[in-house]
């Protein structure tokens, strides 16, 4: 997938275009001169794919990683940019821009997709090319509106690619019907997707990655047997999945897709050398995202810093030989014997935040700085050790505590850590099931959402050393509020009620 998807990023915004004199120009790509190969199918995915990953506005671009890590209690981000300042603290506004970027973001994805869905079955192709693309165009729409219903709620549902002007401003849908959508797209694509590709075009989205998602849709809406059927199914042939031996090893680049890897964004430092150039030939396919993490003395930015709450997290059980959890060692450097960063003592490095510790997954630690802007490392969107873990909860939430104990001891092995002992009560699973999501999974954009649909965000925000924990406002920071140039250009659409 490296290589698809750094082949073609074409097919951004196709569109026609018709006047008194209809003459067409052979050099210009047009509607009706594209959609007619698998190559012209397989330029517009990768543009598809691409925005999951824009610097920008892209999910699991940089501004997307520090937005949807940003809010939790075990992150912080300090007021170089004020945008992102603003959402960490709870300080934002319907006009703070990184919110908006996401929004638009996602909504580009969808229209991209959306063309797909609609030019494939009217093209030359195979019927099994047809409907492995539809599929694949609906998983990326699915994954998009997912995103959305999370951080904004109801938002406009749109599945047709517009025709006239009338058709631009549309109203928003409830936020149960974007995860109906959500739901039938994945459905759908979990029946077209093949198991795997060929080495060429890994990466892309499989049947597994369709399950996955479908099952954490089905458990963000307490859809507890859904989710445990659609989890279930990754368990076993065709499915391999399994937990790497070494958990650091899949936040490096020499480990990318590997056998944990559900569905991951795939980086690669190809194409241009300006990570910040948008869709254009000077436009890089690495991210940035490390180079902002990593601190000043790597030629870093030192955006971020994890919290003291998730570095005691992480040392509440020591491993069956008594050091800390391996989970520790791969997500954060300390103050600890013999502790190196990017090759220098941990002494080299100031703590400039207050906090005991930096953030080591995901960054290129092993070099001896991030001084070319550019990281490889591709962004794990869902691991087989989260699986298990929502599959545990599932479990958990129907009664079946007997059968959540395998894949939560699964996770805990791996980690070096003892069996759980039996005969908790589902209280008591719970428990273990937050605590394990909060290190397995630190950094990975989930800890907010989680807290969220606990029914845990006002406790555990107030209950952190997070700075600005104090401006929370539950009703409010549940969701975003619908950015206000979205406001003042689609007089179809309203703000969310907490922020009007």
């Amino acid at each position: 997938m490296k290589k698809y998807i750094g082949m073609l990023v074409l097919a951004a915004h196709l569109m026609g275009c018709t006047g008194e004199l209809e003459l067409v120009n052979p050099n210009v790509t047009t509607a009706e001169t594209y959609w007619k190969s698998d190559a012209d199918f397989l330029s517009a995915m990768a543009a598809t794919y691409k925005v999951f990953k824009d610097v920008n506005n892209g999910y699991w671009g940089v501004r997307g990683v520090e937005l949807t890590n940003g809010r939790g209690d075990d992150f912080f981000i300090r007021n170089d940019v004020k945008d992102l300042y603003q959402l960490s603290t709870f300080t934002n506004t319907p006009t703070t821009g990184t919110p908006s970027s996401i929004f638009s973001g996602a909504f580009t994805g969808i229209f991209r997709a959306n063309q797909i869905i609609e030019n494939a079955p009217g093209s030359p192709l195979s019927d099994a090319s047809k409907k492995q693309f539809i599929a694949e165009a609906k998983f990326i729409r699915a994954v998009n509106y997912l995103h959305l219903a999370i951080n904004f709620g109801a938002v406009p549902l749109i599945t047709k690619v517009p025709v006239d002007r009338s058709q631009y401003f549309v109203k928003q849908s409830p936020e149960a019907d974007v995860w109906a959508q959500v739901v039938a797209d994945l459905q759908a694509a979990k029946t077209d997707l093949p198991v795997a590709y060929s080495s060429d075009y890994v990466g892309r989205a499989t049947q597994g990655a369709a399950i996955g998602y479908l099952g954490k849709a089905y458990l963000y809406q307490q859809k507890w047997a859904e989710a445990e059927a659609e989890f279930k199914l990754l368990m076993s042939a065709p499915f391999t999945y399994q937990l790497l031996a070494d958990y650091g090893q899949n936040f490096l680049k020499e480990y990318d897709n590997n056998a944990e890897s559900v569905f991951e964004i795939q980086n690669q430092n190809v194409g241009g050398s300006q990570p910040w150039a948008g869709e254009n030939a000077n436009e890089s396919q690495g991210v940035t995202t490390a180079q902002e993490f990593a601190p000043s003395e790597v030629q870093g930015w030192f955006e971020v810093s994890p919290t003291d709450k998730i570095f005691n997290e992480f040392q509440k059980e020591k491993t069956t030989t008594g050091d800390f959890d391996p989970r520790m060692y791969a997500s954060l450097v300390w103050d600890y014997p013999g502790a190196t960063f990017y090759n220098k003592p941990f002494s080299s490095f100031s703590l400039v935040f207050g906090y005991k510790s930096m953030i080591k997954k995901y960054q290129n630690y092993k070099d001896n700085n991030e001084g070319i802007y550019i990281s490889e490392i591709n962004e794990k969107a869902m691991r087989f050790a989260d699986v298990l873990l929502m599959y545990a909860e599932a479990l958990t939430m129907q009664g079946k505590a007997a059968e959540a104990y395998a894949p939560l001891n699964r996770v805990r092995n791996r980690a070096k850590l003892a069996n759980l002992a039996t005969g908790f009560t589902q209280d008591q699973l719970m428990a273990e099931i937050r605590h394990q999501r909060a290190i397995e999974l630190f950094r990975e954009g989930v800890r907010f959402y989680d807290l969220k649909r606990w029914g845990l965000l006002k406790t555990e925000i107030a209950n952190s050393d997070k700075i600005g924990k104090e401006f929370f406002n539950e009703t409010k920071h549940t969701y975003f509020p619908i950015p206000q140039n979205e406001i003042n250009t689609n007089p179809a659409i309203e703000q969310n009620p907490a922020w009007k």
